[in-house]
């Protein structure tokens, strides 16, 4: 495993972090007054967070479990990992498969410091690196990266939950089209996936009033809709059933439960039956 943070920056308390605001939502313990305040005040306006959180989180599980079981993929490079938790990608792949390869990469170092942790009895198949999503040649880049993931053979690439982190305007990545492409387009042989997820509403409007709000509060943030996001992965084949609403996305009432829900989160529980207007959006796509 990883132990390099490579002069990456320190751990900021007093600004929130997605990393953290998403973990509280699945029920990590590591929060922050500055995160319990974006997300109360978010809730407030947009309660279907914590249940499009979790849906994302049980997608997961889902997902890894086709890639290895139905595409025989072995490697998996997790972008944006967030906080480790219950039924993280390289325990869901090697429960089917205890050969598989975890790289995992995050911008926030706290995700490093937890990473050491609870990948210090997997440091052959999995790491962990501190590193910009935005930034792909550089992740390629990382040793890590580098000895761990074999791109001479199929990989799946992950993007959970964070294509709504990178923005078309960013001043650091070269757009969003560039940050999720070029991994699978430019290294990866044909027969690797490509895993996506991001909040969306139909609403354009309404995801721009969502959008602007998390934005202003210092968390990088931009809303799509699902047309938006289809137009991103032109040329990649969608697995059955195609880019949709999470919850529709092969769903299992047997697999694994998530981590109890916080309590002073679980007013918000089942918003997302009562409201449908924003919700989280994906699928898994294969290079042909």
């Amino acid at each position: 495993m990883s132990s390099g943070n490579r002069g990456g920056p320190a751990v900021s308390f007093d600004r929130p972090s997605s990393a953290r605001v998403y973990g509280w939502m699945l029920g990590g313990k590591d929060i922050y007054p500055s995160d319990q305040d974006i997300l109360l005040y978010m809730l407030g306006r947009f309660p279907e967070c914590v249940d499009i959180a979790r849906q994302n989180r049980q997608f997961l599980y889902r997902a890894v479990r086709y890639l290895v079981q139905e595409a025989g993929i072995s490697q998996f490079l997790d972008l944006g990992c967030g906080l480790p938790t219950a039924n993280n990608v390289h325990q869901v792949a090697q429960r089917f498969n205890p050969d598989a390869r975890v790289a995992y990469v995050d911008a926030d170092p706290i995700v490093l410091a937890h990473g050491r942790a609870l990948l210090a009895d997997s440091k052959a198949s999995t790491t962990v690196v501190t590193a910009d999503m935005r930034l792909p040649e550089a992740i390629l880049a990382d040793p890590d990266v580098e000895g761990l993931i074999d791109f001479t053979k199929p990989v799946a690439v992950l993007y959970l939950s964070v294509g709504h982190h990178i923005k078309d305007t960013d001043k650091v990545g070269q757009g969003a089209r560039h940050v999720l492409r070029h991994i699978i387009d430019t290294v990866a042989i044909p027969g690797s996936h490509l895993v996506f997820s991001q909040v969306v509403s139909d609403d354009a409007a309404l995801g721009r009033s969502f959008a602007s709000k998390i934005d202003n509060s210092g968390i990088p943030w931009q809303s799509r809709t699902p047309a938006e996001v289809d137009a991103l992965f032109d040329g990649l084949e969608p697995v059955d059933p195609g880019l949709c609403n999470l919850v529709g996305w092969r769903p299992d009432p047997n697999q694994p439960p998530l981590e109890p829900v916080p309590e002073p989160l679980l007013a918000y529980v089942g918003a997302t039956e009562r409201r449908t207007n924003v919700y989280e959006y994906g699928g898994i796509l294969r290079k042909p």
